[in-house]
């Protein structure tokens, strides 16, 4: 077996099913193996489950070399040190909705906090991906990771990257209007905020434009609602790529809003690429 991989979590759901197939489809379009992981109380349960993701493999990428392994223990704590030494960890969701209780519950939501590479969570309602644009949202230069991920999966689907920038919120000081317009000196100074911060995908993304001049790239400046701007693009999107501050250990939830939203709702496959804080 290679030493590239796709590993996915799998415990004879339909939604770990769901799962099995993008990891599939991921390790194929990557030209490296898969591994497929179950994590159970007694190993000696785990051979029908991963005998049937092996044959459903098998049956549709007949040349993918395929590992399987049973993990006594936790299905997180498992994917987690398995996503150490992969290309990609794939899991499954359920889609709960608003439910956050559950949510917060979920094996995606909480290998979210602990993952060491890429993690996409495979959701949404297109039956594939292929020609769809790659949705990448971009806060700073700190996203550095989601950004190069994002540029590798436009190039490798051959499809468009549409880049959304959450611009950073500055306080203006209230003034008296000018006698003309848009000239008074707070306006002048919130023009060339904006102005800079609408730069910040450009100065980000630039040297990853060289670096794949085959990647068409479009860019937008969102200064509010940087989640709702990005859950309306996965809509038509074949993926989304957000960067994600792990915040295990700290108070408050283990993962952004952002990425809170998009596990919730998101109608494609989300991939959260862990930036340190």
């Amino acid at each position: 077996m290679t030493d590239r991989h796709v590993v996915v979590g799998v415990d004879g759901s339909l939604v770990a099913v769901r799962a099995l197939d993008w990891a599939a489809e991921e390790a194929v379009r990557r030209g490296i193996a898969l591994r497929i992981v179950y994590a159970v109380a007694d190993r000696d349960e785990a051979g029908p489950v991963l005998a049937s993701a092996v044959a459903r493999v098998h049956e549709r990428h007949p040349g993918l070399p395929v590992e399987t392994r049973a993990v006594e223990g936790g299905a997180v704590a498992a994917l987690a040190e398995e996503s150490a030494v992969a290309d990609l960890t794939v899991v499954g969701t359920r889609g709960l909705g608003s439910v956050t209780g559950l949510l917060a519950g979920s094996v995606s939501w909480r290998l979210a906090a602990q993952v060491h590479g890429p993690l996409l969570v495979a959701r949404g309602e297109h039956p594939g991906d292929e020609g769809r644009e790659v949705l990448l949202g971009l806060e700073s230069d700190a996203d550095a990771a989601a950004a190069t991920f994002a540029f590798q999966e436009a190039a490798r689907r051959g499809a468009r990257l549409h880049v959304v920038h959450s611009a950073t919120h500055r306080h203006t000081t209230p003034e008296l209007p000018s006698l003309v317009a848009a000239t008074s000196p707070g306006q002048e100074r919130q023009a060339r905020n904006h102005r800079a911060e609408e730069a910040v995908p450009r100065f980000s993304i630039a040297g990853l434009r060289e670096e794949y001049p085959e990647v068409e790239v479009d860019s937008r400046t969102v200064r509010t609602g940087p989640a709702h701007a990005l859950l309306a693009g996965t809509r038509e999107a074949g993926l989304v790529v957000i960067g994600t501050r792990q915040r295990s250990g700290r108070l408050g939830p283990p993962i952004g809003p952002v990425a809170h939203v998009l596990l919730q709702h998101a109608h494609c496959p989300v991939v959260l690429v862990p930036t340190a804080c």
